[in-house]
């Protein structure tokens, strides 16, 4: 059986996404499962980037690290992922355009992250690139990690 594959996708790639990303390795090691996660970005304003500093500093206040070097997302990430996990609508939006560009025959199922919070007010990832505080990205790690936690619990003996 081969292991489940997840992709994190927000518009640039430098805060949401590869946030998800560490926060997911981090439970998956945690979890001992043998999942493979990423993150991409809608545009290729990130492209070969770091992720923002703000967000190295939340997931560095949680103990986290990342690595993650930016990148846009592609047609083949459809068919060589399990998931594709959007952070808000536009995203999931623009997603399934591109999903539909792909065939019929692509394996990723196209959601939101935040659908995994259970709580329809919370299910939308906001983007804190813009915001002049920590805060926006301290409430997107809260969001990114219960979201992460309740995915693993739903999916970690069926897929």
């Amino acid at each position: 059986m081969r292991p489940l594959k997840i992709l994190f996708v927000c518009i640039g790639n430098t805060c949401r996404s590869p946030m998800a990303e560490s926060v997911m390795k981090h439970w998956v090691e945690d979890n001992e499962l043998s999942w493979e996660v990423d993150s991409a970005g809608l545009r290729t304003w990130n492209v070969g980037r770091k992720p923002d500093e703000r967000c190295i500093k939340v997931l560095a206040e949680n103990g986290l690290t990342t690595e993650h070097v930016g990148r846009q997302i592609s047609i083949v990430d459809f068919y060589n992922h399990d998931y594709i996990l959007a952070m808000d609508e536009l995203n999931l939006r623009e997603l399934e355009t591109l999903a539909k560009d792909s065939s019929q025959q692509r394996c990723a199922k196209v959601e939101l992250l935040g659908k995994y919070i259970g709580r329809p007010e919370d299910q939308i990832i906001r983007d804190p690139y813009f915001t002049n505080s920590m805060g926006g990205f301290r409430c997107a790690f809260v969001q990114i990690t219960e979201s992460c936690q309740n995915f693993i619990a739903e999916h970690m003996y069926t897929d």
